[in-house]
Order: structure tokens, then C-alpha cells, then sequence
């Protein structure tokens, strides 16, 4: 399945709707947000607080996993739902472990974060090396072609795709287990996935009243336990320490909430493809 609207649709639909990624952008304290978006998030903190907890969680697993991926050698990053720029982003962690050495290209679905990624870009980073793309994860051979057509990835070469913080905006009618497999198919051996998910916890009517609320934004919510999350990875190798709470995962000296990680709902992992084109250990 694809979204078959127009850009201006998706335009429109992104300024009328509170949007899932200026929410996680005023939530994590950035500046790319409306006061539609500021309302709805502080309405959801006041059910659940400890979504604060796992938006930072979420993004702070992602620049580890970056690091993770370029002391393994790679060199060159897919990420897939990129959403707006705030602090972190993939192709500023990778510069900074790697100066001058990585490739990033940028991927989202809504005009306005495209928008902002491309200003910052070119504000702040290297034009040959890094770029940002308007596409949908589910019209998938469509957007790998593009992505392919940047000249910034090398097929036969590892990449580390992230689909990070966008998976539980995916409901199972919309089969995303199908566009993530076409993705680490063509993935060349010794290549990374960076997967996070809001977890579902059991009990929790809170968590199911924001779950509820979420319907009212551009991206409908559903949440996965970690039984259900595990598919995403296909057969490829989980890196140790498998699929943990966000802030479990290889957790360095900043990383937050390490008195009760736990307490932040978002699972993540990171897996690797071998050289015989599936798993490895």
C-alpha cells in the first residue's frame, strides 16, 4: 500500500491535524511545531507522562545505534521516517564519529519535514554527502529507486537503515512487515537495521487513551509487544543485547533513566544481514 494522495493533500492534512513528528519535535524540545501540536502533546503528557520519557529514550537509542554502526565500519545511512530535524540527527552523529566520512539520505513522508531537513542541510552540512527525499515507506521499490538514484548509497557496500520511532504508526492492515522485508533484501551482507516501537504494555488505560487519541493526528497509533515486534527483523542477527527497553540498549555515560530505564515504553534493536545475503552471528 502507498499513499495515494497528493503532496498538497499531505500538506494540507499536516497543518490541519496535530502531526506525530511536531509532536515528538516539541516534546523533545524543538522548534518545529504548531500550537495545534503543542496542545494535543501536553493533553497526552497529562495522561501519560512517561511519554516524555520514551520520545527521549527513542532518540537518544538512535544516535548509540549510529555510533554503534560506524565503529562496525559503515559507512553510509538510510533513514527511513526521518521526521523533523531536532538535536541528534543521523548525519551529525556519524560526522562526529566519523569526520568527512558518511552518507546520509533523508527520508519522510510530509512536505513540512522534508521542507525543514532540506534548509537544515543546507545550513549545516555537506550537500554531497547528505540529502533529504519526499517519500512513503510503503511505496517501497518506488523510494528505494530514489534513494539508489542520489548516488550517495552504494549497493554493494554495508548501510545502516533506520526506521526509527515510525513502526507503531503502521497498523497491521497496512502489511509493513512486507515493505520493511523488500528493504533488507536489497541490503548488501554486513548491512544494519535500527528498529524502534512504542511497546505495548498490558493493563495500561492510559497508554490505550493515548493510543485512542492519537487517531485524531496525521498517523494513526498501534503499539506491539516485543513478540510482535520481533518480525520486523526478518532472520537477520540481533546485536547483543537483543530487543530491550530503548535506554537497556548498549547504554553509554549520558544515557538517561538508568535508575528505571524501564519506565519509558519504546523497545529497540539493531540486527545484522551476513554474508550469505540473510543472518549472521
Amino acid at each position: 500500500m502507498t499513499d495515494a494522495r497528493s503532496s498538497d493533500d499531505r500538506l494540507r492534512d499536516s497543518v490541519d491535524r496535530p502531526s506525530s513528528a511536531r509532536v515528538y519535535d516539541y516534546i523533545l524540545g524543538g522548534t518545529h511545531h504548531y500550537a495545534i501540536d503543542r496542545d494535543f502533546a501536553e493533553r497526552q503528557l497529562a495522561i501519560m507522562p512517561e511519554m516524555r520519557l520514551a520520545m527521549q529514550a527513542n532518540r537518544a537509542f538512535l544516535g548509540r545505534a549510529v555510533r554503534y554502526a560506524v565503529d562496525q565500519g559503515v559507512r553510509q545511512f538510510v533513514d527511513i521516517g526521518s521526521g523533523l530535524p531536532t538535536v541528534g540527527n543521523v548525519h551529525e552523529v556519524a560526522d562526529e564519529a566519523a569526520p568527512g566520512q558518511c552518507r546520509v539520505v533523508y527520508v519522510d513522508n510530509e512536505p513540512i519535514a522534508r521542507a525543514h531537513a532540506e534548509i537544515l542541510l543546507a545550513d549545516t552540512a555537506d550537500p554531497d554527502r547528505h540529502r533529504a527525499l519526499l517519500g512513503d515507506f510503503f511505496d517501497h521499490a518506488r523510494l528505494w529507486d530514489e534513494i539508489v538514484a542520489t548516488g550517495l548509497i552504494d549497493r554493494t557496500r554495508p548501510t545502516c537503515l533506520l526506521v526509527v520511532g515510525i513502526l507503531h504508526f503502521m497498523p497491521p492492515e497496512r502489511d509493513p512487515e512486507a515493505s520493511l522485508a523488500f528493504y533488507r533484501e536489497r541490503l548488501a551482507p554486513g548491512s544494519l537495521l535500527v528498529l524502534s516501537h512504542g511497546s505495548r504494555r498490558a493493563d495500561d488505560a492510559q497508554q490505550r487513551e493515548v493510543e485512542r487519541n492519537y487517531q485524531q493526528t496525521t498517523n494513526r497509533m498501534h503499539l506491539r509487544t516485543a513478540e510482535e515486534f520481533l518480525p520486523f527483523f526478518g532472520d537477520w542477527t540481533l546485536a547483543e543485547p537483543g530487543i530491550v527497553p530503548a535506554a537497556r540498549w548498549r547504554p553509554d555515560a549520558a544515557t538517561r533513566f538508568a535508575d528505571d530505564p524501564d519506565r519509558a515504553p519504546v523497545l529497540a534493536g539493531v540486527a545484522r544481514k551476513g554474508g550469505d545475503g540473510s543472518a549472521t552471528a
